[in-house]
């Protein structure tokens, strides 16, 4: 099942004085999510985008653990912004970059790197617990930005729970689609099939799906080498 729906620092769980946010499911699925990147980022040299930080955790450890690698979190939500800015400098990780205000749903969503403030063509997009938890314009802009941002060879990871020819992979996933259409009829569990047909009009195929822990995957997008 998807590990969070409320927003961050609104959750009950404790805020820093410096604004630093914290998250329950990052303590849960760090480390098995760097064991997908790094297999790919590992040796190599680039910018990467995280689109929906969150709490700004996950890139922190992404980073720590890929100094060849230049991070660029980013969020829309205030406070998750503020939160990011905060543990990227407590981190003091020269590696990562101030959080970038994103919007999904624009398919120029990066547009930093139009006017030379952003990163240069990138080397992977990840992104994780977003898309189901947002309207579908929000998926389609995603893919949109990445066909275009993406380097030849670059790949965008999604993670979170899908499902697969139109069906569930575990009940407990159906149970929390319901949930999270009853709160906005435009969220919900996305279909793979669906993210292959955004997939291909940017320009990416679908070349790895990746079982991760409780129900949710990977799934990994490449554009074109050529």
């Amino acid at each position: 099942m998807a590990e969070y729906v409320v927003e961050f620092g609104k959750d009950g769980r404790p805020v820093e004085a410096d604004g630093r946010l914290d998250a329950a499911a990052f303590h849960r699925n760090h480390a098995p999510i760097w064991a997908v990147l790094r297999k790919f980022l590992v040796g190599q040299t680039g910018d990467v985008v995280e689109t929906g930080s969150g709490t700004g955790q996950h890139i922190v450890y992404f980073a720590r653990h890929s100094p060849d690698i230049v991070w660029w979190p980013s969020d829309l939500n205030e406070a998750h912004l503020k939160s990011i800015a905060a543990w990227r400098k407590h981190a003091g990780l020269p590696n990562i970059r101030p959080p970038l205000r994103i919007d999904l749903s624009d398919p120029t969503w990066c547009r930093q790197m139009q006017d030379g403030s952003g990163p240069a063509k990138l080397l992977a997009v990840f992104c994780a617990n977003v898309i189901h938890i947002a309207p579908w314009r929000v998926a389609e802009g995603l893919f949109a930005g990445a066909g275009n941002y993406l380097r030849a060879g670059g790949r965008l990871y999604l993670y979170g729970p899908f499902k697969r020819d139109g069906k569930h992979t575990a009940l407990s996933n159906a149970v929390f689609d319901t949930s999270l259409r009853a709160q906005d009829g435009e969220w919900g569990v996305r279909d793979i099939a669906d993210l292959e047909k955004l997939a291909e009009r940017a320009g990416l195929a679908l070349c790895e799906i990746v079982e991760m822990p409780a129900n949710n995957l990977i799934l990994i997008f490449e554009r074109s080498k050529i």
